[in-house]
C-alpha cells in the first residue's frame, strides 16, 4: 500500500457481539484496510480495541480518515446515551463521545441495521431504488430504512425497528407470543429471527436444532423442518407486508444467517402477496450484495465523501 495514500478516506467500524472490524474505504468506495479483533467482554474494552484498530489502519494506509461507527441499538436524543442494545454493556453508554475522545475527532454513530441499509442502497443490491428496506435475519430481527439515498432514523432515532412490533394478524396458538428480551411478548424477532426459528422447531418436534440445521434437515427433506421453513416464510411474509402498508419499498434487501437461505427469495413473495393492501404488489426481494461486510461500508459512509475532509496525512 502507497503510504502516501491521497484522497477522502473514510474509516468504518463494525462493533459486533462477537467482532469488531475496521475498514478504510477509498474515494471510491474501495477496500484499503480491512481490520479484525474479537469484540471484549467489557465496553472499556471495546473502545481500547476499536482505538487500536484503527491506529493501525491509519498506520497501513498512510492515512488519516473520518470515522464512523455501527453499533446495536439507538443514540437517546433525551439522554445522548445508547439504549435498546443486546449487547447490554453498551446501555447507558456514551459510545460516540467517548471515541471522540479517544481518537481527537469527530465520529458518527448509528445503528448496525441502518448501517447495513445505507451500504446497501448505496453501492448494493438496492442502489437505484427510491425506497429500501434492509432486513436483517440472524440471532436477532433488524431493519433499516433509506429513502433518496438518505438513512431514515426518524424523530426518536427508532426508525426501522420493525423486530419489536408485533408478529401481524397472529393466529390463536401465536397469541400472545413468547417473551421477548426487550420486555413485551410476541415481538417479531421471537418468531422470524434464527433464535426464533430454534424455539419454535423445538416447541413443536422436541428437536433441540440450530437454525442452520434445521434449514440443513429440510433440504434433506425432513418433513418437520419443512414445515418450520413453512412457518418461518408465512410469519416473515406477514411482518413484510406491514412494511409494504406502512413503507412500500422497491427493493428489500436481506442479511444474516437466515438471508442465505435460497429458498425464501423464490417463496416469500408468495407469503407477502395476499397480505399487502394493493391490487399488485412488485417489490424486489434480494440478498445484501456485500454479504456481512454491508455494516461496516455503511458504518464508513455515514460520512459522505462531499463533506471537507480531515487532514489526511498521518
Amino acid at each position: 500500500m502507497d503510504r502516501e495514500q491521497t484522497g477522502f478516506v473514510r474509516i468504518g467500524v463494525d462493533l459486533g457481539g462477537t467482532k469488531i472490524e475496521v475498514a478504510a474505504l477509498g474515494p471510491d468506495g474501495g477496500y484499503l484496510s480491512r481490520l479484525r479483533a474479537p469484540t471484549p467482554s467489557s465496553y472499556a474494552g471495546a473502545i481500547d480495541t476499536i482505538r487500536e484498530l484503527i491506529i493501525d489502519t491509519e498506520a497501513a494506509i498512510g492515512a488519516r480518515g473520518t470515522v464512523g461507527v455501527g453499533a446495536p441499538g439507538s443514540i437517546s436524543p433525551a439522554t445522548g446515551m445508547v439504549r435498546n442494545a443486546n449487547t447490554v454493556w453498551l446501555n447507558g453508554r456514551t459510545p460516540r463521545e467517548d471515541l471522540e475522545a479517544a481518537l481527537s475527532r469527530p465520529v458518527r454513530l448509528a445503528n448496525d441495521a441502518n448501517c447495513m441499509a445505507l451500504s446497501e442502497a448505496t453501492d448494493g443490491a438496492a442502489s437505484g431504488a427510491r425506497t429500501a428496506f434492509a432486513v436483517i435475519l440472524g440471532t436477532g430481527c433488524g431493519g433499516g430504512v433509506v429513502v433518496d439515498g438518505r438513512l431514515v432514523e426518524g424523530a426518536n432515532g427508532v426508525g426501522g425497528e420493525w423486530g419489536h412490533v408485533p408478529l401481524p394478524w397472529p393466529t390463536a396458538d401465536e397469541a400472545p407470543g413468547p417473551a421477548c428480551w426487550c420486555g413485551r411478548r410476541g415481538c417479531l424477532e421471537t418468531w422470524v429471527s434464527g433464535s426464533g426459528l430454534r424455539r419454535d422447531f423445538e416447541a413443536r418436534t422436541g428437536r433441540p436444532l440450530k437454525g442452520e440445521e434445521i434449514v440443513a434437515a429440510a433440504e434433506a427433506g425432513d418433513a418437520q423442518a419443512v414445515e418450520a421453513l413453512d412457518r418461518l416464510f408465512d410469519r416473515l411474509g406477514r411482518g413484510l407486508a406491514m412494511i409494504c402498508d406502512i413503507l412500500d419499498p422497491d427493493v428489500f434487501v436481506f442479511a444474516g444467517g437466515l438471508s442465505k437461505v435460497e429458498a425464501l427469495y423464490d417463496r416469500l413473495p408468495g407469503y407477502i402477496a395476499p397480505h399487502v393492501f394493493s391490487d399488485r404488489w412488485t417489490a424486489r426481494l434480494a440478498p445484501a450484495r456485500w454479504g456481512d461486510a454491508s455494516g461496516v461500508r455503511g458504518a464508513a459512509m455515514l460520512w459522505n465523501p462531499t463533506e471537507a475532509p480531515i487532514p489526511h496525512h498521518i
